[in-house]
């Protein structure tokens, strides 16, 4: 395997804990909106919005490709709303440890930008990241959509094998996988028992992959 120049995290349930429960709230958001939008009840949209997911990887993505969907502003504006991160506390010991690694890193998420700042800044991690990628820079195709890799890939200058990518969905990392990568599984809650990929727990075992 080539040498590790860069680090590619996800944000969400990535740089932090899925215990504080952020993105449960945010699911809870994201299903109202969609079935308002469909008119359809929650439950009646679930079942829609669960295939739909499994063709497109985000419920955006879907929503575009098959339901004439165009209020992107709109739905990013309802799903992440200002005072989401308001719980979530700075984590200096995790920035002490990243600025350590002997790489450089970025943030890759399917999260619009200025949730992505909103979060950086919660967590006290401004300035840490060469580059935040997020889903409007791949105008709307997030992971696992091949290219919502291969784009920040090609703006750091790098192939997939020479960079390491982190995110807590396994399907996700499958799809750094798929493009001829390395991807590791995040589950510091052991969420997925049953994956079978490599998988840690903490985000400072990274510092095994420089050993």
């Amino acid at each position: 395997m080539k040498m590790i120049r860069h680090i590619l995290f996800d944000l969400d349930n990535t740089l932090y804990s899925a215990r504080y429960g952020l993105e449960d709230v945010f699911f809870i958001r994201l299903q109202k909106y969609t079935s308002a939008f469909l008119g359809l009840s929650v439950e009646e949209c679930e079942v829609l919005r669960k295939e739909g997911y499994k063709r497109h990887g985000t419920t955006l993505a879907w929503l575009i490709a098959e339901k004439g969907f165009t209020d992107m502003d709109g739905y990013f504006a309802h799903v992440h709303p200002e005072y989401e991160a308001d719980h979530l506390p700075p984590d200096p010991d995790l920035r002490r440890f990243i600025e350590s690694l002997p790489c450089s890193c970025s943030i890759l998420t399917n999260s619009p930008l200025f949730h992505a700042e909103r979060i950086i800044k919660k967590l006290g991690f401004e300035g840490l990241f060469k580059h935040v990628f997020d889903v409007t820079y791949n105008k709307g195709k997030g992971k696992p959509n091949a290219s919502s890799y291969l784009n920040p890939l090609s703006v750091l200058g790098l192939t997939p094998k020479e960079a390491i990518f982190i995110d807590d969905l396994p399907l996700y990392v499958e799809g750094y996988i798929a493009v001829g990568g390395r991807g590791i599984l995040f589950d510091d809650c052991d969420t997925y028992k049953d994956y079978t990929g490599e998988r840690i727990r903490d985000l400072r075992e990274l510092s095994n992959l420089f050993k």
